[in-house]
């Protein structure tokens, strides 16, 4: 069919063919389709959607509209890990290092923050030096020793999918759940994985606020990855506050390296060590959840991961005292204390708002182009459950000094985004269920 045909079938609620799919992602990859036909196309599928056939037909287009990565060569069942998105999500920068120590391992291709989400690229960015643009053949090489890389998307990788994800930011096509699953999906299966793990996140600070959209979107994406023969875990985790206590990217990045020395904040620990757990599962390193646990257990008490953490900071150019020195991570010249104004118990924090201070202080981006600042941030002083009294201190601010009024205001949106009761409130696990 013309795209015409293939937009106005679509849009008609009817189910496309895999060559009449792959026909019209070829020819927009090639420029033959002009975006307001692919805009068209991907507002059909924003209000009609797309069976498991349609998605898996759209993924494995875009997946072949680059290079496929084979990573045969390199022993071991290849293991990968992926994030929808939350605030302090600084999972992948602890967890990559501590599973490849486990013998498992870990191609990781990831991306930049946009709006109030933290990126993996961003934070590692953080450490002087790093470099997360290396090539194809470097990248391959650096997995096949350490076991461990963390690279951006290359243009060689899923060419498809970053011409058609810029289109659906400015279309308001974004939240489209057969668009995310063949988004992520195609990168994912680029990078020559045999299985994944999913952390889909649900709750104020995620981009799925339901549980209910979480498991649709959950379902959507391990159904892509089985129909390529890739063994999923998808696991639900809770992002209704920040993760950890730092936002923020060289905050965030100091606070990984703390989890593999032993320390970090416990809800960071626990959805580290259940995703590390499953990764390990999948790569047939553990037989079972409890041995993977205590398995990654001995590594971080042993240091063997946040040695493979130092070997990889050197491997992709960057500063391997970092690791053990935060010092030498960039650090913003001012603080600015945000206090309770009342006593009780923290019974909620906002995440969004949370993210939304920091994205103003210049730790995230509203455009793709915008500039990060790594040093500034916030760090949280009290999370849910815990007591404060008036006058204490719920979070610091750290700006760069130059804008008082900004900093005020990035301080206010903290303050508002804190909730403090009577009753100190029942306390939760972060992993909400597991699907696989």
């Amino acid at each position: 069919m013309r795209p015409y045909e293939v937009i106005r079938a679509k849009r008609d609620g009817e189910a496309l063919s895999p060559r009449d799919i792959r026909a019209l992602i070829e020819g927009y990859t090639a420029g033959q389709i002009p975006d307001y036909q692919m805009a068209a196309f991907c507002m059909a599928v924003f209000y009609r959607g797309m069976d498991e056939a349609e998605m898996a037909a759209l993924t494995d287009a875009m997946l072949h509209s680059g290079t496929v990565l084979d990573l045969s060569a390199i022993p071991g069942v290849k293991v990968d890990k992926h994030s929808t998105g939350g605030v302090g999500d600084k999972v992948s920068l602890a967890l990559a290092p501590l599973v490849a120590a486990a013998g498992v391992p870990v191609p990781m291709i990831s991306g930049r923050g946009l709006g109030h989400t933290g990126g993996t690229l961003d934070k590692l960015e953080a450490i002087p030096g790093f470099r997360v643009d290396l090539s194809i053949e470097r990248f391959v090489e650096i997995v096949g020793r350490l076991g461990v890389c963390l690279i951006g998307q290359t243009r060689e990788i899923a060419p498809a999918d970053r011409k058609l994800y810029a289109l659906r930011d400015v279309t308001a096509t974004v939240e489209s759940v057969p668009l995310i699953a063949a988004s992520i999906m195609s990168k994912k299966l680029a990078e020559g994985i045999d299985a994944l793990v999913l952390d889909v996140k649900v709750g104020r600070g995620a981009f799925m606020k339901s549980r209910k959209d979480a498991r649709t979107l959950a379902g959507a994406l391990a159904a892509v990855g089985k129909r390529a023969k890739k063994k999923v875990v998808a696991v639900l985790t809770a992002m209704d506050e920040p993760l950890g206590l730092a936002v923020g990217n060289a905050l965030e990045t100091a606070e990984a390296f703390d989890v593999l020395r032993g320390g970090g904040p416990r809800d960071l620990v626990e959805v580290t060590r259940e995703l590390g757990a499953h990764m390990l599962v999948l790569g047939k390193k553990a037989r079972g959840l409890e041995a993977a646990r205590a398995r990654l257990d001995a590594l971080i008490r042993s240091g063997e991961a946040l040695d493979r953490m130092r070997r990889l900071v050197e491997a992709q150019g960057g500063d391997p005292r970092a690791v053990d020195d935060p010092a030498r991570l960039p650090r913003a010249p001012a603080m600015l204390p945000v206090r309770a104004d009342r006593t009780g118990f923290v019974t909620g924090i906002d995440a969004e708002e949370i993210g939304l201070a920091a994205m103003s202080l210049g730790a995230g981006r509203d455009r793709a182009d915008a500039t990060i600042d790594p040093s500034v941030g916030i760090v949280l002083e009290r999370k849910t459950g815990d007591a404060v009294a008036k006058g204490e201190l719920l979070a610091v601010v750290h700006h760069a000094g130059t804008d008082a009024a900004r900093a005020g205001a990035a301080a206010s949106r903290v303050r508002r985004a804190y909730v403090v009761g009577a009753r100190k409130p029942r306390m939760r696990s972060k992993i909400l269920e597991v699907a696989s």
